[in-house]
């Protein structure tokens, strides 16, 4: 039996040129989504055997979207397709539970080598950036123990994100399925967790810290 791929990216164009790419070499592409949510959404319905997205995408970036999938689908395996080659944005993926790395730069035929490899339970790193993973951890290897940065929780990340994408509390309730009321209490808990007193600080910390790529 072929096995079934979910495309994320938000453009049109790339995801046609994987799944004809994808289709040529013996793969089905059992659905595709131009945002996080969606394929964090068709994941748990479709349950593929393995789901390539993107990092930079609106309502939730790629990385917490692997996350999610990473936990409630664990047997699904994400590969990682993105334009960020800093060691910062891989090593985010790897830990959210990515188990390949990619750039778009790269020829569509390493695709295919990293789903091969992805499926046989291993890690595929893309050879054009794996240099700046191993300088990043001999550098924080050198570094010793250091200050860890404070964190917020997944749901405040998500939070955080359509906050510097500017969605009103009222759209931000209605995509998470919650109420006004607690989208407010997470706002102001991300600003004293951070503290970050406006919006506009938000929206910089989420730029800075790779939340969102507005």
């Amino acid at each position: 039996m072929a096995l079934q791929i979910l495309i994320t990216d938000d453009h049109r164009l790339l995801r046609e040129g994987l799944r004809s790419l994808l289709e040529t070499q013996g793969f089905q592409v059992a659905g595709e989504a131009a945002d996080g949510r969606t394929a964090v959404k068709l994941a748990r319905a479709l349950q593929p055997d393995a789901v390539i997205i993107d990092i930079s995408m609106p309502g939730l970036n790629g990385i917490d979207a692997t996350k999610q999938i990473h936990q409630n689908c664990p047997a699904v395996k994400v590969i990682v397709l993105s334009m960020r080659s800093d060691s910062r944005a891989v090593l985010e993926a790897f830990a959210a539970g990515a188990c390949a790395y990619l750039l778009k730069e790269t020829a569509f035929e390493e695709v295919v080598v990293a789903l091969k490899v992805a499926m046989q339970g291993k890690t595929y790193l893309s050879p054009a950036i794996a240099h700046l993973v191993v300088r990043h951890s001999v550098e924080h290897w050198s570094a010793g123990p250091g200050q860890m940065p404070r964190g917020i929780s997944g749901r405040e990340r998500e939070i955080l994100q359509l906050v510097a994408e500017g969605r009103s509390s009222r759209e931000m309730a209605a995509s998470l399925y919650i109420s006004v009321k607690t989208i407010e209490t997470h706002r102001k808990q991300i600003m004293d967790k951070l503290n970050l007193h406006s919006i506009a600080e938000l929206t910089k910390y989420a730029i800075r810290e790779g939340v969102t790529s507005l």
